[in-house]
């Protein structure tokens, strides 16, 4: 099975063999750190460099070249079908839909404004539920057929302070299963990965002390460590591929045991 990922402003592209995946992403997190983790498997990025870089994305590797734009001060809602035809402009064919995308902020509930709240619920869940409606037609046209999400270990802690956040992650998690249903007698497959703490820039979005909270999100993980972006990238390419045709509306956490209750 052959890999390969040309990167253009605002699209992604895996290829497996000759199948065409989209990718809704603002590249940073698990996006960027991904492809700079592929592209250097052998290095220890430096954490320390994790800062979350402006709206809209930032400038990745050698070439330099911007991913996305800055987003929009209200919800467009024809973005969507937008990006979707761009993509089938651009390859022809959807074989599969990832959606990537985050907002992630955490505050006690006295100062949460609407606008916040409603930014991370058009990110987190708005956003894929209509991407994958959008690409429902060219989906149906695939042979691989390929929804993944990707949520979060938030979603199933219900931890404090994270109220808004994990809710987001929850609903991901049930859309997943729902739409896995929904979608089934279409062979359309949809499947979940849930991380654990990872290596990516979004914890420069909450963390005032990058050290101190890699040290306590370690500390929070019974394998004792946080991910790599690559070991996600790994779980994705499985379940886009063939090799996980028989699975649907599965939920797989990938957080070294974060879920599972410990004193």
């Amino acid at each position: 099975m052959s890999y390969d990922s040309p990167w253009q402003p605002g699209l992604y592209r895996r290829v497996y063999g000759y199948h065409r995946i989209r990718r809704s992403r603002w590249l940073r997190g698990l996006g960027a750190g991904g492809l700079h983790g592929h592209r250097d498997r052998g290095g220890q990025r430096d954490r320390r460099r994790h800062r979350a870089p402006a709206r809209g994305g930032g400038r990745i590797g050698d070439s330099g070249r911007q991913a996305g734009g800055p987003a929009p001060a209200e919800p467009d809602h024809a973005s969507p079908a937008r990006i979707i035809a761009a993509a089938l402009a651009a390859f022809g064919r959807i074989d599969g839909l990832v959606n990537n995308a985050a907002v992630c902020q955490h505050r006690p509930l006295p100062e949460w404004e609407a606008d916040g709240f409603d930014e991370q619920v058009a990110t987190n869940i708005r956003a894929p539920y209509f991407l994958i409606q959008a690409a429902l037609p060219a989906l149906r046209e695939s042979a691989i057929k390929s929804v993944v999400n990707i949520s979060s270990s938030s979603g199933t802690l219900r931890l404090s302070g994270q109220s808004v956040y994990g809710m987001t992650k929850c609903a991901l998690d049930y859309l997943t299963q729902s739409l896995a249903g929904e979608l089934a007698p279409a062979g359309i497959r949809v499947n979940c990965i849930a991380p654990g703490p990872t290596d990516t820039p979004i914890h420069a979005t909450w963390a005032d002390d990058l050290d101190e909270a890699y040290r306590w999100l370690k500390s929070q993980v019974p394998l004792g460590r946080i991910g790599d972006p690559a070991e996600v990238a790994r779980w994705i390419a499985l379940l886009l591929s063939p090799v996980s045709s028989f699975m649907t509306g599965a939920v797989i956490p990938l957080d070294g045991g974060q879920v599972i209750p410990h004193a």
